[in-house]
């Protein structure tokens, strides 16, 4: 939200628009390693349930080398990689500049992003939420007032932007291998070398992760065709969409808390092989996050535009994300259920389910939506993807009950029916 503040109050919108489409190109790529997080939450929090440290220890060694391999293929990649990008995204020549001189700097923290993925999520598997925060805290406050000195003190625009969150990852990255290296002294146990350089030894983790792989870049890649077809509008509903966004973005970390929170303590029951605990964490984390979502709706009703207002001051800009704040009103309410049962489903590594879902709300359910409402412009997009996030909802609820019933889950609970 400082990115868009800072980039908002600029002389033009081509500065704002232009990261928002870079952002969708690092979405598309970061986001789509979020299995590295996702993943990692899943096995951890079962080892964790199961007593297994050198399971753990295995969990985020295994997912920091992976990180590590992918963040330098994509920093060696990084031309046609974005050669490709801004081909597809057809921006217009000025929007475009902006957007490389961001891209091209932001990359080379691909290994810190990536390694942040992998420490948060072994974390959270681990029962600390602590170091997450610390972590994100870290990340977070450093880019803020990095932002501030780079494009409000010194003048610099995208550039300035993409530099303050290099050296704000990088600084979360080392407060959490620090972190790390305490926690795992806690957790004794001998390491065997083959776990991380044999193939074979990484079987369970591309199993796992490859399902979350796909079911994260068929989201993200649903945003960025969001992003991208509004570019057809222009560069005032770029901005606008990239401000309301942020909302969504907001509104998605709060409940992502709590479905955080499903995925320690269902992995954790499910570990332990307690279905008393893996309901109990369901039906805790499923109120709560109901009851969050009202209250962000309530929130964006009232202050919507006043936030709007906050984040840019070009006319045009708060004009076009004012007309489009009803639906990030509803998104809350809609979003939900989405939310709440990935955190469900990584608990216990249903992943393929999540992948089915998610492939079927978007080829079914987003890109009709799409074509359908196309002669209705942003309002149409914005429909479409409201009812790809409920489509989600829905079918994520009910696997969840057809899973539960399963002869496969009852006989794995039995197991542990005592605990």
């Amino acid at each position: 939200m400082v990115d868009a503040g800072v980039l908002g109050h600029l002389d033009s919108p081509v500065y704002l628009a232009g990261v928002a489409l870079a952002g969708a190109i690092f979405s598309l790529m970061f986001m789509g390693m979020n299995f590295l997080r996702m993943g990692t939450t899943g096995i951890a929090a079962q080892h964790f349930g199961s007593g297994d440290g050198a399971g753990l220890r295995q969990s985020i060694w295994q997912a920091i080398i992976v990180a590590l391999a992918i963040a330098s293929a994509l920093v060696a990649l990084q031309y046609p990689i974005a050669s490709i990008a801004w081909q597809l995204l057809d921006a217009e020549p000025d929007i475009e500049q902006a957007g490389r001189i961001y891209f091209h700097i932001r990359i080379w923290g691909a290994p810190a992003t990536l390694i942040n993925f992998a420490l948060i999520g072994w974390f959270i598997g681990a029962q600390n939420a602590r170091v997450p925060l610390l972590i994100v805290l870290t990340t977070n406050v450093i880019n803020i007032v990095l932002d501030l000195v780079f494009v409000v003190g010194l003048g610099m625009k995208t550039d300035g932007v993409a530099i303050a969150s290099v050296i704000a990852e990088t600084s979360g990255m080392l407060v959490g291998l620090y972190c790390l290296r305490r926690a795992l002294s806690k957790w004794p146990a001998p390491m065997n070398a083959h776990a991380l350089t044999r193939l074979s030894s990484y079987s369970r983790f591309f199993s796992v992760n490859g399902n979350i792989f796909v079911r994260t870049v068929t989201l993200v890649g649903t945003l960025a065709f969001f992003t991208a077809q509004s570019s057809r509008f222009g560069a005032s509903i770029v901005a606008a969409n990239a401000i309301l966004f942020n909302f969504q973005y907001l509104l998605s970390y709060g409940l992502d808390g709590l479905a955080n929170a499903a995925e320690a303590l269902v992995g954790k029951a499910w570990g332990a092989r307690s279905g008393a605990a893996l309901r109990r964490a369901v039906r805790l984390t499923l109120a709560w996050s109901v009851g969050l979502a009202v209250a962000f709706s309530a929130a964006y009703a009232v202050t919507g535009v006043p936030l709007i207002n906050l984040l840019t001051d070009i006319p045009e800009v708060r004009a076009a994300a004012i007309m489009f704040l009803p639906w990030m009103i509803l998104s809350p309410i809609v979003s939900v259920f989405s939310f709440l049962y990935d955190g469900v489903f990584v608990g216990t590594t249903w992943a393929r389910e999540m992948r089915n879902i998610m492939l079927a709300s978007t080829l079914l359910i987003f890109i009709p939506a799409w074509y359908l409402t196309y002669g209705w412009n942003n309002h149409g997009l914005w429909f479409a993807l409201t009812l790809f996030m409920a489509a989600r909802g829905i079918g994520m609820a009910i696997a969840y009950q057809y899973k539960l019933n399963s002869a496969a889950t009852r006989d794995w609970l039995a197991g542990g029916a005592t605990k």
